[in-house]
């Protein structure tokens, strides 16, 4: 009974460090005048066409 509350809450440790760690890259690269790396945008659900066409017209 132990193993899958177990399961779950490293499954959601997870998921918080995979976006915790997405939006400092994301963040890293938007103050260095970079583009973030998609997977890091998509792992906080922003879609990375949308987000590289920000500003422009």
């Amino acid at each position: 009974m132990s193993t899958p509350r177990k399961n779950k809450f490293f499954a959601t440790l997870d998921t918080f460090v995979t976006v915790f760690g997405s939006a400092a890259a994301v963040s890293a690269a938007v103050e260095g005048g970079r583009a973030p790396k998609a997977k890091h945008l998509d792992n906080l659900g922003i879609d990375p066409v949308a987000f590289r066409n920000i500003g422009k017209i």
